[in-house]
């Protein structure tokens, strides 16, 4: 038995046993203010990219645009490889189907902790472990904006994550306690707050920063995240301009990116942001990392995944 919990620290931990970290909700609200409706908006149809999931969308077209009148109403996912089916909930002011009966708390605690309204874990498709490190007034924001939206009617069932995963998860949610301040005011702080936020897919493995290599298959078929480090087999020969271009179009040169890639909504983000981003990516360590979505998938070392131009890393 000591040799058997001893394991299960060192191995797994005993989370999956005891249940997710959680902090209690409080009763704070926060203020609605037109600055906040503003900033919200501007994060959430952005650089949040929230109504990628929480919106159906039309991904027959480049950009997948959202089907209007449903905006962040919910939707099942297909996602290939998912461990169970994902849903994402319906958070418009709908008090039967939605989220209208939630406090403002409980949607604070859900986007940037992980534990939804009725104290059970999300699971971390939603990537509340990168909203972590958003700023306590823009989340503010993100709450006012959402509780704004339109109610829609529209029931949904729960998502079902498969055993053991549905346990081995229980140690992401982590409580949020102290304040988090907003970026200093000059370009790389901000670039460094906005890449962190919205460009979490390209950072998927560990020891390689943004470097790419996260498996994406769904509805705009399966394609692998790019290396956007400054190294030549990343992005090194993007110019300021080609970066912006690529994130409000959704085109290198002729080259056309999935529309899994979110420029559907960062084309809404300003030209200052946008060059904030540009600004932090060009300072990161460059990482070797070949990936080429054109090419037949094949083993990469690096990644320990299969995808194109793979073999060649």
């Amino acid at each position: 038995m000591v040799l058997l919990a001893i394991a299960i620290t060192l191995i797994i931990g005993w989370r999956p046993f005891i249940g997710p970290r959680a902090r209690a909700t409080t009763n704070r609200q926060f203020d609605r203010t037109p600055e906040r409706l503003a900033r919200g908006k501007y994060l959430v149809q952005g650089l949040l990219g929230c109504e990628t999931c929480h919106t159906p969308s039309d991904w027959t077209q480049h950009g997948a645009p959202s089907i209007a009148g449903r905006e962040l109403a919910g939707q099942p996912l297909t996602l290939g490889g998912f461990p169970g089916t994902a849903v994402a909930p319906n958070i418009t002011p709908d008090p039967e189907t939605g989220a209208g009966n939630w406090t403002d708390d409980q949607f604070a605690r859900a986007i940037r902790e992980g534990i939804k309204h009725d104290g059970s874990m999300i699971f971390p498709l939603m990537p509340y472990p990168d909203y972590k490190s958003l700023s306590n007034e823009d989340l503010a924001s993100v709450v006012v904006f959402v509780r704004s939206v339109p109610a829609v009617r529209n029931p949904l069932p729960q998502s079902q994550i498969n055993f053991p995963v549905n346990l081995l998860v229980r140690g992401v949610p982590e409580p949020v306690t102290a304040p988090v301040a907003p970026p200093a005011a000059d370009p790389l702080a901000r670039g460094k707050y906005l890449v962190k936020l919205g460009c979490g897919c390209h950072n998927a493995v560990d020891k390689m920063p943004f470097a790419g290599g996260e498996a994406l298959a769904g509805p705009w078929g399966s394609v692998v995240s790019a290396n956007i480090t400054p190294d030549a087999s990343g992005i090194s020969y993007y110019s300021e301009q080609t970066f912006i271009t690529a994130l409000r179009t959704g085109y290198v040169g002729a080259r056309k990116l999935s529309s899994i890639m979110p420029f559907g909504t960062f084309k809404n983000l300003s030209d200052d942001d946008l060059k904030a981003m540009y600004a932090y990516l060009r300072t990161l360590t460059p990482m070797k990392h070949r990936v080429d979505n054109t090419l037949v998938a094949t083993y990469c070392r690096l990644c320990k995944r299969k995808h194109g131009a793979g073999a060649e890393n």
